[in-house]
């Protein structure tokens, strides 16, 4: 009876972050393949280790496992030597999909939509991983400063430079792609 409770309490606690989970693992990964491994791996670790959660928000302490797993993953795939970088067409492929599967008004502006959602998820991922990383945490994920320096094991102002950092680069890859369209 007590593994029942505590599966309970798990799908109940922790289940709910699924989300947040696969969208910072699939900007992190920049594939939704690796995406879905690397949520399965982290869920079972939380699983696994639920005895250790102290309550409160599980978003910080899930992700953190979840960017844990991301780190032993890029370590193992690089000690592979010459496998290819993930693609990046499915994530333009996703990045267009309407998520309410509606149907466009005005297919000028939907087309424009897509064109922009495509854009901004490919600058995100141009970004390095620790620039890219607070991103998604802070503007997706919706994560404090406080949750977010907690998940990296970095200081809130190294947090709020590498957050800055991250959206002026943004800003200034949007701008010069707007300026090469200009022309």
């Amino acid at each position: 009876m007590r593994g029942t409770d505590a599966a309970k309490r798990f799908r109940d606690t922790v289940l709910p972050c699924l989300d947040d989970a696969y969208t910072l693992a699939r900007y992190l990964t920049r594939s939704p393949t690796d995406a879905d491994d690397l949520v399965q791996e982290a869920f079972a670790r939380a699983l696994r280790y639920f005895d250790s959660f102290g309550g409160g928000d599980p978003r910080p302490w899930l992700l953190a496992i979840l960017r844990n797993c991301f780190y032993a993953w890029l370590r193992a795939r690089r000690a592979q030597q010459g496998e290819p970088l993930p693609d990046s067409d499915d994530a333009i492929a996703e990045a267009t999909a309407d998520p309410w599967g509606q149907v466009p008004e005005d297919p000028e502006a939907t087309l424009i939509r897509i064109d922009e959602a495509a854009v901004v998820r490919a600058l995100v991922e141009a970004l390095p991983e620790p620039f890219r990383e607070v991103l998604v945490l802070r503007e997706i994920s919706d994560l404090s400063y406080q949750q977010i320096a907690e998940i990296t094991e970095v200081p809130i102002g190294t947090v709020m430079s590498r957050l800055a950092r991250a959206r002026l680069l943004v800003k200034r890859s949007w701008l010069a792609r707007q300026a090469e369209e200009a022309r």
